[in-house]
């Protein structure tokens, strides 16, 4: 656990060693306010609650974490630290939570920044506060699960902007699983079991199930599941690309 602590307080420093924070949390806040109230119609809908704001956050999060966690391990390469990184007398995995752990609370601190939004549907009306928690717990579990893919995908090139794109698209997949143009393609082939998995894949459908107030426990699974997949196949990566 202390080396985990090292590797998160070295990265953790590093995204405000540079603009690359406040550049993101501007970027994030400015994003998610105006997409709540201009193209949500926030006021127009005549309801106090954040709907309209954990409406757009899966699309948000396809974009913006990979921004994230398309350095965690491209920059490493490029600049031949993760050599030397491999080389101390610490578990890879150590190292990949760490970094990983990093980036999730650097999103949790985004998060955290969108709280006055919380405090004004309370001051305009009576929301149900419950529902609120959990969106916001739902919504940072599924960044985590974006940024463990980030992170993967990262570990495969030195290059920031190709593991950004990588990135994106795997993301795009994750995202777009439950949609029915994408199941209607899989229908006419696939077994109705493979059409049920890609759909459980879908980011939006568990998602939207917890936006609806109930932490429900396949989606906490699902992506706590992906989570660690992600970050054991980053792991993978990084043993492989070490031998060879």
């Amino acid at each position: 656990m202390k080396t985990i602590l090292l590797v998160f307080r070295r990265e953790f420093a590093g995204y405000f060693a540079t603009p690359i924070a406040g550049v993101f949390l501007v970027v994030f806040l400015g994003m998610a306010t105006g997409l709540t109230f201009f193209v949500a119609s926030f006021f127009d809908r005549g309801q106090a609650d954040l709907s309209a704001f954990f409406l757009w956050h899966p699309w948000l999060y396809l974009i913006l974490m990979p921004a994230i966690g398309m350095r965690l391990w491209a920059e490493e390469r490029r600049a031949g630290t993760i050599e030397l990184l491999m080389t101390l007398p610490v578990q890879p995995w150590q190292i990949v939570v760490g970094k990983w752990l990093a980036a999730w609370v650097f999103a949790g601190l985004a998060l955290v920044l969108t709280m006055p939004l919380w405090i004004t549907v309370n001051y305009l009306g009576t929301p149900d506060n419950g529902v609120i928690l959990a969106s916001y717990i739902g919504s940072w579990l599924m960044a985590g699960a974006f940024l463990a893919i980030s992170a993967a995908v990262s570990a495969l090139t030195k290059n920031q902007v190709l593991a950004f794109i990588g990135a994106v698209v795997v993301g795009f997949l994750f995202v777009m699983a439950g949609f029915d143009l994408v199941l209607a393609a899989v229908k006419p082939w696939a077994p109705q079991v493979i059409v049920q998995a890609i759909s459980s894949m879908s980011f939006i459908g568990h998602f939207q199930r917890i936006t609806d107030g109930v932490l429900e426990i396949p989606a906490l699974i699902f992506f706590v599941t992906l989570i660690v997949f992600a970050l054991w196949l980053n792991v993978r990566i990084l043993e492989v690309k070490k031998a060879a």
